[in-house]
């Protein structure tokens, strides 16, 4: 039987080579509106690399609609730029299409010269913080209008399909929740009323684009937003957006961007929304789009064939590996460089008004520099240190023609990735210490396990450039008592190598801090097989069976110094970290300084006074250090030399594989 990933698929009259869809993603690239060679080039790339279908956006309808980053698609001045980028994705093998879209409040007013954003109620957005103003029926008539004259834009641009949006919590979601959908007119109160902007809207872009040109739907599967829209009134909305509408598919989302279910990071498990687009296909019979945390070509594969959905979006995966397509096609799934869903590179830039750039891969977002050159002497490297940093290092030094080693004192590659990869949730992390370890072992790269490096090896290689990737030791803070048996560092807990009591005092309350507080607050809790077994045999109500997925055998509590828990996460990862320490129960103490150690618990001070909190085990992660103790031996030789990653400077894994392709690229 032929992979489902790789049969054909048809949406009205367009053509599609396979199952696999980009979805539009905010790139962060467009400048006042217009497409740059950075959009071209990353969007050509993709194409280059076997995705079926590429959908760019989202595109501006209004002034009102987004900022001059997005991409503009609301005058027609910007026709020939979106032509540029359509041509590019077109020549290079894959169908192209654009996704419109109307922020409604989730607009600002920062990004609207102090204009108010607009919706179908006054009612603020976690958000924004701001009240938007209430559209009345000459506004919601022109922002049809305005919806459907982008989508002709579309088309005249030369792209293959036009898709609007209608989720996430963006205007046309916005009429259709009764949250947000306060309206006492023909737009509001009944679902059917509710319904009447998006369809109107599906309607008018008909009208103008013709029967045969294809129309698609981004649409929520599940709002996850108390007071919103569930199931079962989405699946209403998907029917009548087919029946009425006459529209030719429909790409399943999952929740508003304010919704407090994970959607996009590691501690969702792979494919674990394809349920929504089950729900939606059974009750359509248009092709549906499946998303959300399909990041390798097994779980897409099995989604389709399984029924769930007619192609999946990987958006992020082909951010991390624009040859996923091919390299699955061509039965080279063990090279794909996974998307490990940590949203350092692509969504926290987002909110830093930066560029989208990716952890896995540091070329995403920089498409423009080309592609990688040999040097015109090449060298012999020795890279030391097998971490992230070390690894993209090698692999970047090796595809420009240089001899590399990799000299790593550990017995396997890695780092401190296994340390990242092993709190709940996290495990994406060890996933890409096994790929970048792949991308090494494909490459003509020796590599040195269990290898010490010093003086005398390198006088015995005598290299011509040296890499120093040997990252960071924990510190020791300066705390009477650490010297006792019972105190332990996080790094050796999150490597397994020690046992922890039942009262646990994590002291530092940083990013290892937390994950190590989460990794023991899992300990005897249900496995997720046994939380299955348990509740399909109704051998437990679901609120216990709740209570003893979150609640396992350990009492913990962290303390920290300064006023603030988990700082150094990433915006994206951070707010569902620390929501899970409050469901397991973990006890925070920020603003709490550790005075002293003692044989039964740690004495702190906070603006409360001094007390002692018991502990039969006490866990250090107060930080790390860099180790560049071979950086004088290296001097003294007089060889060339970069120093990257945390051997550097502490920072995040994001930080040492940029750093370790740099330095590679570089020589």
């Amino acid at each position: 039987m032929r992979d489902p990933l790789f049969q054909p698929i048809k949406i009205n009259t367009l053509d599609i080579k396979n199952r696999i869809d980009m979805p539009a993603m905010h790139l962060g690239m467009a400048n006042n509106f217009e497409v740059t060679d950075q959009i071209v080039e990353f969007y050509a790339e993709r194409a280059r690399g076997g995705v079926g279908m590429i959908c760019v956006g989202y595109a501006t309808v209004d002034e009102l609609s987004g900022n001059t980053l997005n991409i503009g698609a609301h005058k027609d001045e910007f026709i020939p730029g979106l032509a540029r980028l359509s041509k590019a994705i077109k020549d290079n093998g894959a169908r192209s299409c654009v996704q419109v879209n109307h922020a409604g409040r989730y607009n600002m007013s920062f990004f609207l010269n102090g204009k108010q954003p607009v919706a179908p109620s006054a009612i603020a957005s976690r958000m924004t913080r701001e009240v938007p103003k209430e559209m009345d029926k000459d506004e919601i008539r022109q922002t049809i209008d305005s919806i459907a004259q982008a989508a002709m834009r579309v088309k005249k641009a030369g792209y293959d399909a036009v898709e609007v949006l209608s989720g996430t919590g963006y205007l046309i979601s916005e009429f259709l929740s009764p949250l947000t959908n306060k309206r006492a007119d023909e737009y509001g109160g009944s679902p059917e009323n509710r319904m009447r902007f998006g369809l109107d809207i599906m309607r008018a872009i008909r009208k103008q684009v013709g029967k045969n040109f294809p129309v698609m739907v981004r649409m929520n599967g599940n709002d996850f937003m108390p007071g919103g829209q569930g199931n079962a009134e989405l699946r209403l909305y998907a029917k009548a957006l087919v029946a009425e509408a006459g529209v030719d598919a429909l790409c399943i989302n999952v929740g508003w961007h304010e919704a407090r279910v994970p959607q996009i990071t590691a501690a969702v498990p792979r494919g674990a929304f394809a349920y929504l687009s089950r729900g939606i296909k059974e009750a359509v019979n248009v092709p549906v789009i499946a998303s959300h945390r399909i990041n390798d070509p097994e779980t897409a594969r099995e989604m389709i064939a399984d029924g769930m959905c007619d192609m999946v979006a990987m958006g992020r995966g082909l951010i991390a590996d624009p040859y996923l397509p091919e390299k699955a096609e061509d039965g080279r799934e063990e090279e794909i460089l996974h998307c490990i869903a940590c949203a350092q590179g692509c969504f926290d830039n987002l909110f830093k008004l930066k560029h989208v750039e990716c952890l896995c891969n540091p070329k995403a977002g920089y498409e423009c520099e080309g592609a990688c050159t040999l040097a015109e002497t090449p060298k012999k490297i020795m890279v030391i240190g097998g971490g992230a940093a070390g690894m993209n290092a090698a692999i970047a030094a090796s595809d420009r023609g240089h001899q590399v080693a990799i000299y790593e004192k550990g017995d396997e590659l890695g780092g401190q990735l296994y340390l990242a990869g092993a709190p709940p949730g996290r495990e994406e992390f060890a996933e890409l210490a096994y790929d970048l370890e792949t991308q090494v072992y494909t490459r003509n790269i020796d590599i040195c396990l269990g290898q010490t490096v010093d003086a005398a090896l390198i006088e015995k290689e005598k290299p011509d450039h040296i890499i120093l990737a040997t990252g960071a030791t924990p510190m020791t803070p300066p705390i009477p008592g650490v010297e006792l048996s019972h105190v332990v560092q996080a790094w050796d807990v999150l490597a397994n190598k020690v046992y922890t009591g039942r009262r646990v005092v994590v002291i530092g309350g940083g990013a290892v801090g937390v994950e190590t507080a989460l990794l023991l607050a899992e300990k005897g809790t249900l496995s997720g097989e046994t939380l299955k077994f348990l509740l399909v045999n109704k051998a437990e109500t679901p609120e216990v069976l709740y209570e003893m997925a979150t609640r396992g055998t350990k009492q913990i509590t962290i303390i920290e110094m300064i006023g603030q828990i988990g700082k150094d996460f990433g915006k994206s990862t951070r707010w569902g970290m620390l929501q899970d320490v409050d469901r397991h129960g973990i006890e925070l103490k920020p603003a709490a300084k550790a005075l002293e150690i003692t044989a039964t618990g740690v004495r702190v001070e906070t603006p409360d006074g001094i007390s002692e909190i018991p502990a039969d085990t006490v866990v250090l992660a107060a930080g790390a250090r860099p180790d560049r103790s071979l950086v004088d031996i290296i001097k003294a030789k007089n060889i060339p030399f970069d120093v990257i990653g945390d051997a550097k400077a502490i920072g995040m894994a994001f930080d040492a594989v940029h750093q370790g392709y740099r330095a590679g690229m570089g020589i």
